[in-house]
Order: structure tokens, then sequence, then C-alpha cells
């Protein structure tokens, strides 16, 4: 039997609104604001074949789809299988463009092809996991009296995440807060639950000085957590500032979340600039971090998937070398960070989405294993792209 052939591809927008969230400082993080509501939108990418298999991706950013035309020709008519050929001919055709937009594309595929073999993608990788554990991972701080505000705050809702059974937990610090600020956070949310599930800082590039990361570096020494996370305002992406600040303190660091393909990641992880590695589904696409995740696991390292989604939970369902899922944002007031219209059934990425043992359930229909709620997204659409 031939291989589907793809005969065309469709881009759909969509708007929505968040409630209760804001953005801080420069406009970037979200954070708890009561009362306020926050337009948002987002991107659905489906590929069409001539087997009537349709591949789809919820997810990308309007940069993503923006360098979707400089290789969009390649893409019609040819085989939807052949993930691998696409994925390195589309990394050579990006290779100007920082590799921006391959990932939307990719998981497509991946979900395409798990249709039409009527399988998961977990499971056409190999993958055995039915479940994967959590951290809750935060919003950034905010300045409201009931919300992540103070670091006995944040200690606060440590310990609840603690109680609900998540085993681990991940600070996103607040914007522009004192370094002493953020110091007091680690040793308040240490003292609090330390002991009784990991913990990981993730400033998020927000500390202005390699000094301002090394004080916090070693408030996390003592308070032994976990990770510590792209500290400081290089961008996250310096081998040599990152190996230096190993050599400087003892707590792990999780680094390569803002660098794209396989061969940057592992560069920074022989140079001695990083003990964990980031993948992320999102920028390198299934096989982008699959490859990186059997990268790490030759030099005996970790990945760790950021961001929570569907295709998150297929890789991590397949990786024997991972930790955590990143269930997030998350906040004690403010809704989940994500749209929690645009699947349909019961998937879930909100604060208590979780197990009694702190476990979200990798979802076994085909491909990704969710269904979109195109009811939904046909009220909300906002534009159409479709080519040819």
């Amino acid at each position: 039997m031939a291989d589907p052939k793809i005969v065309k591809i469709e881009i759909h927008e969509y708007a929505f609104e968040l409630h209760d969230l804001g953005k801080d400082y420069n406009g970037f993080n979200l954070v708890y604001e009561p009362g306020a509501t926050l337009p948002s939108g987002g991107h659905i990418l489906r590929i069409l074949t001539d087997a009537g298999v349709v591949g789809e991706y919820a997810g990308g950013s309007s940069t993503d789809y923006a360098t979707l035309p400089r290789f969009v020709d390649y893409l019609i008519g040819r085989s939807a299988l052949e993930r691998e050929r696409i994925y390195t001919d589309v990394k050579r055709a990006l290779r100007q463009v920082a590799r921006i937009g391959m990932a939307p594309v990719d998981v497509a595929l991946w979900d395409l092809a798990g249709k039409y073999y009527d399988a998961p993608i977990y499971k056409l990788l190999g993958g055995y996991k039915e479940s994967v554990p959590c951290y809750a991972s935060t919003y950034h701080g905010d300045e409201q009296p009931d919300g992540l505000s103070s670091p006995e705050a944040y200690a606060d809702f440590a310990e609840q995440c603690l109680e609900m059974g998540y085993p681990a937990f991940k600070v996103h610090g607040w914007g522009q807060a004192p370094i002493a600020q953020e110091i007091a956070n680690v040793h308040a949310v240490g003292q609090r639950v330390g002991g009784k599930m990991d913990l990981m800082l993730d400033p998020a590039c927000e500390y202005i000085t390699f000094g301002d990361a090394l004080k916090v570096g070693w408030a996390c020494d003592e308070e032994r957590f976990f990770w510590y996370e792209d500290p400081y305002r290089d961008g996250g992406i310096s081998q040599f500032a990152h190996r230096k600040l190993r050599q400087l303190i003892r707590t792990p660091l999780l680094m390569t979340e803002h660098v794209r393909t396989l061969e940057p990641h592992i560069d920074f992880a022989i140079a001695d600039a990083t003990d964990f590695v980031r993948g992320d589904v999102g920028y390198d696409g299934i096989t982008g971090v699959i490859k990186v995740a059997y990268a790490c696991e030759a030099l005996g390292i970790d990945i760790e998937f950021h961001g929570p989604g569907p295709a998150q939970r297929q890789c991590m369902a397949a990786v024997r070398n991972t930790n955590y899922y990143e269930l997030g944002l998350i906040h004690p007031k403010a809704p989940a960070s994500h749209n929690p219209h645009l699947f349909a059934g019961d998937y879930s990425d909100a604060l208590d989405a979780i197990d009694g043992r702190g476990h979200v359930p990798v979802p076994q229909g085909p491909g990704l294993g969710v269904e979109i709620d195109w009811d939904w997204v046909e009220k909300h659409r906002t534009g159409l792209v479709t080519y040819p």
C-alpha cells in the first residue's frame, strides 16, 4: 500500500480570554491579577493526506507559522510518513532563521502516523509508561495580597501542592525583585517542604548579573534544590558562563531550553555547562527531542521536557532517562495557563489534574491521544490559512 501523501495544510487561528491574569513589569510574564481579563489565542496545524488521514497539532506561535511559506511547497505531495527525511531537510532549509517553525509540522506528522497505525505516539516510540509524575510549576511572583507575593506565600503553596500529592515543586520567582527576596524565597520553600518533595528554581533568565545568579545558587545549595534553571540574563545560551557557575555551586543546573536542535544541546552537556538537559517539543518537535533524549542517555544524564501538553506526555512515556512532567503554569488562585477548552474529553493540565500519586495519565488514543474540540474552535476561530 502506498504511503499517504500530503495534499493540503491548514492553519487555524483562534482567540479566547484568560481571567484573573495579567502581565508583569515588562509585559512578558503571566502573573495573577484578580478581576483582570487577558486576551489570548493560539494556532492549530492540520496536515491532510490523500488517504484521508489527518495530523493535527494545537500549538506554535505566529513566529513559527511565519516560516511555513519557506518550505510548504516542499511538503505538498511528499509522503507523510517520512518524518526523518522531512525533519532533516527542513532543518537545513531553516538554518538562517534559527530553525524556527520545524516543530509544529513534525508533531502533526507524528499525530498523523499514530492515526495511520492506530496507536498512540509513545507506542510507536517503543514506550511503556501509562502515567508520568509531575512537578507543580508556578506562575511568576505577583504583588497581590492573596497571591504569590512573598516567600511565605510560596512556601504555603508548596505545602498545599505537597498535600495534594505532588512529588516536586518549581518556583518561578519575581521580575526585578531584590536578590535578597529571591534568596529568602528559596529558604522559605526549602525549610517548609525540603526533604519532603524535590524542589526546583527557574528564574527564567531574570537575574541581571552572574553575581546575582551565584548568590541565589548558594541558597539553593543550602536547601538541596534538585535543579537550578536558566538563572540570568545571558538568555540561557552561554556555555562558558554556566560552566563557571557549575564550578562555584553544587546544585545541578538544567539548561538548553533556549537552544534548538540536537547539536547545541549536546554541546552544552559536553562542555560541562549543564547537568540536566532541557528538551522542548514546541521548539524541536518530537523527532528532535527524542534525538536529544537518546544522546543524553548515551552520556548517562537525564532530559527534562519543557512545558505541559499531550506531545510532552507521549514523549515522556517513551523515555527512560527523565524525571518529571511540568504541570503548569499554576497558582493557588489563578487558573492554569493552558486553554481549558481546546481538547474534548477530560484532558487537563490544571492544578488538580494529578492523581493520588502525583501523576497524570498518558493519553491512549491514536496519535497524540486527544481530540480537539472543533465545535469550540469554530466558535472562536479568527483566521484560516490553507496551502496550496
